[in-house]
């Protein structure tokens, strides 16, 4: 019995968009006949789950500060990536920051840490970006989370923004000698 052999070209297949894609292939059939027979097979790929991540630095240092001072400190950039998504929100949030045991004394209160998105450094594709703290001026308490960055088009299609964010720690007259550590979190949806 001689073997039968399926092959087509190797097409390139687009994520995010619904693909049909319309195959054609020869079947030889067994013996010494040369007869090809025709087969078409059609093929429904899903569209893929539409997103937008987000990625930021994983570490900054604020240096060092008197008590009763502010440290500023540009965090790194921050980066969205969407693919298919015609409108998203990043958002940002903070920790308490402490030392020690992280008692009255030893933490400074996520609402003495201020935010600002800054403008947009780079971005691809179509649509409107719009940082949420565009200057210093605009600096936000981060007692509860904040809008970072926005984006909308009436396009489906794939885009990025990238901007640098800057956060002021305002450091209480109370605050202890130590090493203060705690956590912004960037967020998309």
């Amino acid at each position: 019995m001689a073997s039968r052999y399926l092959s087509w070209p190797a097409l390139p297949v687009r994520i995010g968009t619904a693909v049909m894609l319309l195959m054609s292939c020869l079947l030889w059939p067994p013996g010494n006949g040369r007869r090809a027979q025709a087969a078409t097979g059609v093929f429904l790929i899903p569209q893929a789950r539409m997103a937008a991540s987000i990625t930021a630095p994983g570490t900054a240092n604020l240096g060092s500060v008197e008590a009763g001072r502010t440290a500023t400190v540009k965090l790194g950039q921050v980066r969205v990536n969407s693919v298919a998504v015609r409108e998203w929100s990043a958002t940002v949030a903070a920790s308490d920051f402490t030392t020690g045991a992280g008692t009255a004394a030893e933490t400074i209160a996520r609402s003495n840490l201020s935010y600002w998105s800054g403008p947009l450094v780079s971005k691809t594709g179509p649509g409107n970006w719009s940082p949420g703290q565009p200057t210093a001026n605009n600096a936000q308490p981060l007692e509860s989370g904040r809008k970072a960055f926005g984006y909308t088009t009436t396009l489906s299609t794939s885009s990025s923004v990238i901007w640098q964010p800057t956060l002021n720690v305002s450091v209480p007259v109370t605050a202890v000698t130590g090493t203060y550590t705690g956590t912004i979190i960037h967020s998309v949806a």
